[in-house]
């Protein structure tokens, strides 16, 4: 079988796609591209593979002969990259943002659509077991109308914030807005209706002092209340809150299914409860729970995020060698998941008005948005800047950043 040649660019976030394709009989990795050169060569000397070429260089890394490239770099910088990498003829997997702009957004869906490659999008919390298996029960009918969702990543990362933002106060981590990182909540809830959202009202949280702590110059969390093409409403919440929760639930016309709090006693998220009528109107009393499992199960146990990591790069391969069905999330289905947040804060800054989510499929629409730089980072947002925090920027005193700064140089010392 010949192997799809693969290129990633991030050894941090990069090192689970690397791990997929040492195990995958169709999958090499064949280049490595980082620009912190100390941890390209720590990951050179862990994988001890002389058939692999690394590069500081992006533009270097872009000539070697990979077939498609995995982006695991910076959340904000994806757009940009996977615009090179498609016009240089390569298959695009991206991490978890697609873009930071609507500018990047317009440029991004037009490569795509202009060089015919694959672009698949990562968010890996859809093949989660819960979230998958209620994806197929609700594609086979058993939901009936799909009426209402609920969608939570709530993440403490104090502990990792060190490793995360390095105490560098510009790192898009403490200068991104409350509702940025939101399609592990969104997407989900999307991929299993295959709805369109249409229309949403954005909540931020207060800034606190465990946002202080870690130099996170915004509101703590995020909250999306979202309309959906056929009149359904979904709530994602997301942010950095004390306690983790990764949860979904919805309601459809006949009945309810959800999945298991991180904190619950059986299996985490990895159970799914169930309780479903066969017609509408029957309102029986018949739940029951499972813990989805499938073919790739056992497989898909070493990879991280609950075995999800594996499904985003399994199906990539598999629509690269010709499947169509693949289960990728593509270009625009990405967008419909980030949009949410990204006019979510613009709803913010507006005093929580509904706002309109533009659908990027349409050129008219498109022609509105290719000069929208609005952003939080002013080297991509010029004159179009917004704050990070809709009550002004929290003023965190350099020492902060020190502290955090030194407890990853620690860790480093230690690895």
């Amino acid at each position: 079988m010949n192997k799809v040649k693969i290129g990633v660019v991030g050894v941090g976030r990069g090192s689970s796609m690397i791990k997929y394709c040492e195990k995958a009989q169709n999958a090499e990795v064949v280049a490595i591209c980082d620009s912190w050169e100390e941890g390209l060569m720590r990951k050179k000397a862990e994988l001890k593979d002389d058939r692999i070429t690394y590069y500081t260089s992006f533009d270097q890394f872009l000539k070697h002969g990979t077939d498609a490239v995995i982006l695991a770099n910076y959340a904000n910088e994806h757009a940009p990259f996977a615009i090179k990498c498609l016009k240089a003829g390569k298959h695009v997997l991206s991490e978890v943002l697609p873009c930071q702009t609507m500018q990047e957004a317009v440029e991004l869906v037009e490569a795509v659509e202009e060089t015919g490659k694959i672009y698949s999008y990562s968010e890996n919390y859809c093949f989660m077991p819960a979230p998958k298996e209620m994806r197929r029960l609700y594609r086979e009918g058993k939901l009936g109308e799909f009426q209402y969702g609920e969608g939570e990543y709530v993440h403490n990362c104090e502990t990792i914030w060190p490793a995360c933002t390095h105490g560098d106060p510009d790192h898009w981590r403490n200068t991104m807005y409350a509702t940025f990182y939101c399609t592990h909540s969104i997407g989900p809830l999307l991929h299993i209706t295959g709805l369109r959202p249409v229309k949403v009202s954005g909540f931020e949280l207060p800034f606190d002092a465990r946002a202080a702590r870690m130099g996170c110059q915004s509101g703590a969390a995020g909250l999306e209340l979202i309309t959906l093409e056929n009149g359904a409403v979904i709530k994602s919440l997301h942010g950095c809150l004390g306690k983790n929760s990764i949860w979904y639930s919805i309601y459809g016309s006949k009945g309810r299914m959800e999945s298991a709090r991180e904190d619950a006693a059986q299996d985490d998220t990895s159970r799914l409860y169930i309780n479903l009528d066969h017609f509408e109107g029957e309102n029986l009393f018949e739940p029951t729970n499972v813990k989805p499992t499938d073919e790739h199960t056992e497989q898909a146990a070493s990879m991280g995020h609950g075995g999800s990591d594996f499904y985003t790069m399994y199906h990539f391969v598999d629509k690269i060698l010709g499947n169509n069905t693949a289960d990728i999330i593509d270009v625009y289905e990405a967008l419909n998941m980030f949009l949410p947040g990204m006019f979510a804060y613009r709803s913010v800054l507006n005093g929580g008005i509904p706002m309109e989510i533009p659908d990027l499929r349409k050129k008219a629409i498109r022609d509105q948005y290719r000069d929208d730089r609005m952003c939080t980072d002013p080297k991509t947002a010029g004159d179009q800047l917004i704050p990070s925090y809709s009550k002004g920027v929290p003023e965190i005193a350099p020492q902060v950043y020190q502290l955090i700064r030194e407890k990853w140089l620690k860790s480093l010392e230690k690895n």
